[in-house]
């Protein structure tokens, strides 16, 4: 089993890696395979409603001037997807943004290829937002017919500075209950 997330941080190894890393810790102490990618502060263009996905049917998004296809491919031979993301201005990056309208459509068009696959949203913020970007990662999943499994609080952490959210006790421990919750559900679905 392999989970893999997309980190939507302009910052690596800022505060949503480190709530990311959390997760995977869980994660690896159960025999799960992970990987982490920053696609944050890399040039993605979000969709431009081409339909070519829709004509080629080939699991890949026409637009290949950025690394999108690298993404989506991680994501489809992927069991389960964590998606990351800070909180700008309310919502999520504009990478992630790009990341969730484009592979969204890709699996639309080629027969919901995420279906039934375990996804989870994890968000960093400084104060205010967070729920909105949070709902944001989870409409994916949702209309993607991902099977999504919760934590004990919204999977939310509170800083500013690289490192803060690891003093954020609560959101630490929600990270670790997302990871067991993942867990459980991946080996389950494996049975």
């Amino acid at each position: 089993m392999k989970v893999v997330a997309l980190n939507g941080s302009a910052r690596e190894g800022g505060n949503t890696a480190d709530m990311i890393k959390r997760v995977f810790s869980v994660l690896e102490a159960e025999g799960i395979e992970t990987e982490l990618i920053h696609i944050g502060g890399k040039p993605l263009r979000g969709c431009i409603a081409c339909y070519k996905c829709f004509e080629n049917k080939d699991r890949r998004c026409a637009v290949n001037k950025d690394a999108m296809n690298d993404y989506i491919a991680a994501m489809d031979s992927a069991d389960a997807i964590i998606l990351g993301s800070p909180t700008y201005f309310a919502n999520i990056s504009a990478e992630m943004k790009a990341l969730i309208d484009r592979a969204g459509l890709v699996a639309r068009a080629n027969g919901d290829m995420f279906a039934r696959k375990v996804g989870a949203g994890v968000v960093a913020n400084r104060r205010g937002g967070a729920m909105q970007a949070f709902n944001a990662l989870n409409a994916l999943f949702l209309i993607g017919q991902m099977i999504v499994p919760g934590a004990d609080y919204w999977n939310l952490g509170h800083g500013l500075q690289k490192g803060d959210v690891l003093d954020d006790a609560e959101a630490m421990t929600t990270m670790e209950c997302l990871g067991r919750n993942m867990a459980w559900l991946l080996k389950k679905l494996a049975d």
